[in-house]
């Protein structure tokens, strides 16, 4: 069984998309990739768009290969609206009248309605299939999170290759697993390879340390019940700490990162985006003094004409790296240069299309529930 990821938090985008393929068919999970809108009050830098037309690239072009299409819920860094991506495959996806409201409801509805005559469409959640060369087995609706989420359910999928019994479980977005309904169902699948979203610790400040702790734990009883070596990604990439918040998982060596499974350099630009701005802001230019260089700003000044970073705790985890001068450096000018000004004209053209894998969906602000 070949097990790629095409595109995570750890790759530099919102997304669990992967393609598995086993005895030459081909399985494509979760083909959607987003950008936050806002993080540290700012927009996505120019790395993380190119970040997301890259991954969009690789899911398309697995897309191209995949049989079957799988689709866990209904946020937008799960799927992609167009039904063209869908066309002539078997697409599972998870029941959209079953354990679902708000705007997921809304967008499952609008997908089933787009793809149903141009694909085989069937509910997922607890659909079970038996092939010669690939079976899988697809969970009851597990919460997004912890028990009583009003984040919605999603659905798990247990993919089987009868010939090597190997078995590979995508369980989405767990959250850790927060949940303890979540943690004894991936016990009982007995995975031998494990891809989950990690506790979302850069939201620590608003969930509580308890939370991310008991998502840490619950890996660790699903790591010690069934041998299974993990691939632990999304929410707890966005967390510009996560080396550390979750260095005793890493350094077990049972846990890693979709770019570590890869074998690829980590690029987890989203916790990163102040100081990706910081870098690619250009220095102002200096006003001719009549005294020359002897005139220095006084002591704490702060010039009008710039627009200094704001306090970040309300969008998670503080940087700790991020102290002094560098602290107090303004990550953008009061006047937007030319690159700027095309940046934001296409943050606007693309808010007004907002589907999954072009732009970015609603995302995490303070404020707003953590997932739209």
């Amino acid at each position: 069984m070949k097990i790629l990821p095409l595109a995570a938090e750890s790759l530099g985008v919102r997304s669990m998309a992967t393609y598995v393929e086993a005895g030459g068919t081909g399985v494509l999970i979760d083909p959607g990739a987003t950008l936050a809108p806002s993080r540290f009050n700012l927009p996505p830098a120019d790395e993380e768009w190119e970040a997301l037309r890259r991954a969009n690239d690789r899911i398309s072009a697995y897309a191209a290969r995949a049989g079957i299409i799988f689709v866990s819920h209904y946020h937008e860094d799960h799927f992609r609206h167009d039904p063209g991506g869908y066309a002539g495959r078997w697409v599972l996806a998870k029941d959209p009248r079953r354990m679902i409201a708000g705007a997921q409801g809304r967008r499952a509805s609008d997908l089933w309605r787009e793809i149903g005559r141009a694909a085989r469409l069937d509910s997922a959640d607890g659909r079970e299939y038996e092939g010669t060369t690939l079976s899988f087995r697809v969970s009851p609706p597990l919460a997004h999170g912890i028990e009583g989420t009003t984040l919605g359910y999603v659905v798990a999928i247990t993919l089987i290759d009868p010939a090597e019994r190997f078995r590979f479980v995508f369980a989405s977005d767990v959250q850790g697993p927060l949940s303890r309904v979540a943690t004894a169902y991936l016990i009982r699948e007995r995975p031998h390879l494990l891809y989950l979203s990690g506790p979302p610790s850069y939201l620590e400040k608003q969930v509580g340390t308890a939370v991310i702790d008991h998502g840490i734990d619950n890996l660790r009883r699903v790591i010690d019940a069934t041998g299974c070596r993990v691939i632990m990604d999304h929410y707890a990439l966005r967390d510009a700490n996560a080396a550390d918040r979750f260095g005793a998982l890493w350094e077990e060596g049972r846990v890693v990162t979709a770019a570590r499974y890869l074998g690829v350099r980590e690029t987890a630009l989203e916790g990163k985006r102040h100081i990706l701005w910081a870098t690619q802001r250009k220095p102002q230019a200096r006003m001719p003094s009549p005294h020359g260089d002897r005139e220095q700003d006084a002591p704490g000044r702060r010039h009008r004409a710039r627009l200094h970073a704001e306090d970040d705790r309300t969008e998670g985890s503080e940087p700790q790296g991020l102290q002094g001068e560098a602290r107090r450096r303004p990550l953008l000018p009061a006047r937007l240069d030319a690159g700027l000004k095309h940046l934001h004209a296409r943050l606007r053209q693309a808010r007004a299309r907002l589907r999954g894998g072009e732009c970015p969906g609603a995302g995490y602000q303070h404020g707003q529930p953590v997932q739209p």
